[in-house]
């Protein structure tokens, strides 16, 4: 927004007023035309471009049936504490469409509690495209801890770490992790683990009133191969051991148990729970993601879910 002129910024500015007075005070466009001191013509093109801006988001605030059906049956089937299931576009029965809306509104409900909380996060697309939704807040209260490293092997950080740029859009205390992924000996973990903060980071990880978490395929186009986590005799190592999918790149086969391998003894990042007492939201759609999904339900290492009902229809075919 810095390089448009002022008079392109004012011209927004309008739009963001009559964005508000439309969709938050409910006013008529002919209400908004007299306020602004425009024509209702004008009135409804600033409305129009703030949608085109993107300075307003919309979200579906209706629950569907089939959705609350599917999302109980996969409770029932699973011991979820937790379901949300979003519709899916007959037309593209994949896309990963309203998750990020979904899983900003279950956040937003956590970072509005006056009580102070302290909240958990991987890292990802799926867990970043839920941060971009959420509005601007003042929460100061709570905290936000990140479970994995930040660092890629070459020392720079990742492309998805989730904590800081949280932290700038709520204003909570932060906590990221300034450690790689995966250590490059077992002995390095060990020296990275006894370091005083980063103790003290698994500490407030245990406290932690809700987790959030991407769940990563192991497939040639897996999350820990394109973000460099891994190279490709390493990805071919971990598919011959039987890795279905990653959680915060601790690898498991497909019934949830983490594997026993030299890739998951250089792990870096906190400590899966299994079968956790409080909330660890799963965040993940589509075909190529099914495997990984399945295995995590099974061996319990989420036990609440955020997916699509093209996926979630899938699941309870397994």
């Amino acid at each position: 927004m810095n390089n448009k002129s002022n008079s392109e910024l004012k011209r927004l500015e309008d739009a963001a007023r009559a964005a508000w007075l439309y969709y938050v005070a409910k006013n008529t466009q002919d209400e908004i035309a007299q306020k602004l001191e425009v024509s209702r013509q004008s009135a409804q093109r600033l409305v129009a471009l703030a949608v085109s801006e993107g300075l307003i988001k919309v979200r579906l605030d209706h629950p569907i049936t089939s959705c609350m059906e599917l999302a109980q049956q996969l409770k029932d089937k699973f011991g979820l504490l937790e379901c949300e299931i979003v519709p899916s576009d007959p037309s593209e029965p994949e896309s990963a469409h309203g998750l990020a809306q979904c899983g900003a509104a279950i956040l937003e409900r956590y970072l509005k509690s006056e009580t102070p909380k302290t909240l958990a996060f991987g890292t990802g697309r799926a867990l970043k495209a839920c941060i971009d939704e959420l509005p601007t807040m003042q929460c100061q209260q709570h905290k936000i801890v990140s479970l994995l490293g930040n660092m890629m092997t070459d020392g720079s950080a990742s492309a998805f770490d989730i904590v800081v740029s949280m932290a700038d859009r709520v204003n909570a205390k932060h906590f990221p992790m300034p450690l790689p992924v995966i250590a490059s000996t077992v002995e390095e973990k060990h020296i990275l683990h006894s370091l005083q903060p980063v103790k003290s980071i698994f500490n407030l990880i245990q406290e932690a009133d809700a987790t959030f978490v991407g769940i990563g395929q192991i497939t040639d186009n897996s999350p820990l191969l394109l973000d460099g986590f891994i190279n490709e005799s390493d990805l071919d190592s971990v598919k011959n051991d039987g890795a279905q999918g990653e959680i915060i790149s601790w690898l498991y086969d497909q019934n949830g148990k983490l594997l026993s391998n030299s890739t998951n003894d250089r792990v870096v990042s906190s400590p899966l729970t299994v079968n956790a007492s409080k909330p660890v939201y799963g965040i993940a759609a589509g075909t190529e993601k099914l495997p990984a999904i399945h295995a995590a339900l099974k061996g319990k290492l989420i036990n609440s879910l955020i997916t699509n009902e093209y996926t979630a229809k899938a699941i309870l075919k397994l």
